[in-house]
């Protein structure tokens, strides 16, 4: 294994070439942590079966598999510089990874890299990552739900006015709301597990079309199941990793699934922000937890700043889905070349979302209180409804 200093970078030739000629998003892959660590579990798997197949000497097998720890863990990411948006189907970020990998561990990128591709490296890597980015994101819906349930329940008494089309309608129990996003909830967790399960299929020794061509059948056979060992995940091979390679279909429904969850929560923050309208000249029914002054010009003004954060969070991931679908109607042929730019704007997706929901629990649910008396004094103005008689 090689000592490095801070200050002595650990790519090499191709990597220097890639940050020069593909950068152009202001990113690194350095900024990405659960691609990075995705990317080094990748590393580990394939050298331990690089290893029981004899592709690679154990030894060096082993300074590879320390190395690609290392990066795993994120020690390694002032020293993965290149753009990930960069074009070439990932081989600067496959080059970038091979390069640190072997300078740390003492021998050749081409051991790093042995039976594998950019293709099935960054493919397999990509979707590895997303499947953190789920389950970070479903813990916090999960949290937003029991938040939901909770003011359901301290609200249940309380009677307020239903509108429909913006006019009076019924007399309703103020939790009807908060029931009815709760459902909308789970109903999103339910499409995004369901689409998130086809990312257990790696296509991992698969290489670059598909066909295993540069990987021995030995390597094949034990791979995905060493990357399953390292992720802690059930990982099976992919059915079809050439079909797998060649579309980017698998992440156009996990983007669609983050979009319409990202609608449901931008209505639940506009339902918020109406609500607490006013209070004097608006609905005045809740009232959110001041966070900040609400204008410069206005003192004492509470602005809906946090609903509004996540109002713009879900127009964020509605430009992320454009960005992977886009990305997917521009395959063409036997690989799927954009699949990694695919992949960051869902994993951007994943990201802004989990935090937006974090902030909305936290800072706008957990805080948030009812105006008894103005619901009172809206119940008495319902509309009367026709009743439907035997």
């Amino acid at each position: 294994m090689t000592t490095v200093g801070p200050a002595q970078p650990l790519w090499g030739p191709q990597t220097e070439l890639a940050r020069e000629v593909l950068s152009f998003s202001g990113r690194t892959l350095g900024s990405l942590p659960s691609l990075v660590r995705s990317l080094g579990s990748v590393k580990i798997a394939a050298a331990r079966a690089n290893a029981a197949a004899g592709v690679v000497d154990p030894a060096s097998a082993r300074s590879i598999e320390t190395a690609a720890s290392q990066l795993a863990g994120g020690q390694m990411n002032d020293h993965l510089v290149v753009d990930p948006l960069g074009g070439g189907g990932g081989i600067g970020v496959h080059q970038n990874v091979n390069e640190v990998i072997a300078n740390l561990a003492g021998c050749d990128p081409a051991e790093v890299g042995a039976s594998q591709s950019t293709a099935d490296v960054c493919h397999t890597a990509a979707r590895l990552a997303m499947l953190d980015g789920a389950d970070q994101l479903d813990t916090s819906i999960v949290a937003l739900m029991a938040e939901l349930a909770a003011i359901a329940e301290r609200f249940g008494g309380v009677k307020t006015l239903a509108r429909t089309c913006f006019q009076d309608g019924l007399a309703v129990p103020a939790r009807l709301l908060f029931d009815g996003a709760n459902a909308a909830m789970e109903r999103r967790r339910t499409q995004l597990r369901a689409t998130t399960g086809p990312l257990h299929q790696a296509v991992l020794g698969a290489t670059v079309i598909g066909d295993g061509s540069g990987a021995s059948a030995a390597y094949r056979a034990v791979v995905v199941d060493q990357l399953g060992a390292v992720t802690r995940r059930p990982l099976t091979a992919h059915p079809c990793p050439a079909s797998a390679l060649q579309y980017g279909d698998d992440l156009v429904d996990v983007s669609g699934s983050l979009a319409n969850l990202s609608t449901v929560l931008a209505k639940l923050a506009q339902d918020l922000r109406v609500l607490s309208s006013g209070p004097a000249g608006g609905f005045g029914e809740l009232r959110l937890p001041k966070v900040l002054e609400g204008s410069s010009f206005f003192v004492g003004k509470n602005n809906p700043v946090v609903p509004e954060t996540m109002i713009q969070a879900a127009l964020a991931v509605t430009g992320f889905d454009a960005t992977v679908r886009a990305a997917a109607a521009r395959a063409e042929l036997h690989l799927f070349g954009y699949d990694l730019t695919a992949a960051v704007a869902v994993l951007d997706a994943q990201s802004v979302l989990t935090r937006a929901v974090d902030l909305l629990r936290v800072h706008a649910l957990a805080g948030l209180t009812l105006d008894d008396d103005r619901c009172g004094q809206l119940a008495a103005l319902a509309t009367p409804h026709k009743e439907t008689r035997p």
